[in-house]
């Protein structure tokens, strides 16, 4: 699409000039444009389930869907829980183009993912793999958040991004509306692999914005896990505190 291919060269120029913080406009230091107040009031994901990281009342625990039902994905890595203020930089970002903010989450989202490769033993993904747009849904809106994320991602943590490994070849309804088995129903050959895909024997790293219900991180991982893949995780932004919600 003609709007959503090397836009990081204005965001990046935006950012260095404004020293003031994106969340609540006081000046800030930081190169990520965020205050320290604004940082640590942040939602942050604490207990969660060591598998799809819904929040839990205490951690080392994993979640009795995941127990059930194991998804495709080893772990997801996720920052925050999906609440204000994180819920409306992401909605901004993502409907209304305000690139800035999805820079600012991703580059926060990559200090935190490289914090759990130094300190918990993490193990680093061969490559980044931005969750697919339907071609209508792409036109409509013109650009792919999860590709601009994994692009920036990419820079921060020096691991290559394959835009057009994962394809999405046929029209979905929009999962935002719809139930945690409903989803699973809609995604159903939503997904497939490109023709010269290499998958055989590598870890992956699915990049979105926000994991939900985890039908499409596990319909992806599912399809990688088939053709050969090593293991496969999730980097996103924010879980959601239930699914389906």
């Amino acid at each position: 699409m003609h709007c959503q291919p090397d836009h990081k060269h204005q965001v990046y120029i935006w950012l260095k000039n404004e020293q003031s913080c994106l969340i609540c406009d006081e000046a800030t230091d930081s190169r990520d444009c965020v205050c320290n107040v604004c940082e640590t009031e942040l939602p942050w994901l604490r207990e969660h389930c060591e598998v799809c990281a819904l929040p839990l009342p205490m951690d080392g625990l994993i979640c009795g869907q995941c127990l059930k039902q194991p998804p495709a994905f080893k772990h997801v890595i996720t920052p925050w829980t999906y609440s204000f203020p994180v819920d409306s930089l992401i909605s901004r970002f993502k409907h209304q183009a305000r690139w800035p903010f999805g820079q600012l989450l991703a580059r926060l989202l990559g200090h935190h993912v490289q914090h759990r490769f130094d300190n918990t033993g993490l193990a680093r993904p061969d490559c980044l793999l931005p969750v697919p747009m339907a071609r209508q849904r792409l036109r409509e809106r013109g650009y792919n958040q999860a590709v601009m994320l994994a692009r920036w991602l990419s820079e921060h943590l020096g691991i290559v991004v394959e835009e057009h490994l994962l394809l999405r070849p046929h029209e979905t309804v929009a999962q935002q509306a719809l139930d945690a088995k409903t989803r699973k129903r809609n995604l159903l050959s939503a997904f497939a692999l490109a023709p010269d895909a290499r998958v055989q024997g590598r870890h992956f790293a699915l990049v979105d914005d926000v994991l939900t219900t985890g039908a499409t991180a596990h319909s992806l991982a599912r399809l990688l896990i088939n053709a050969g893949a090593r293991q496969v995780d999730v980097y996103c932004l924010a879980r959601t505190p239930k699914p389906g919600t």
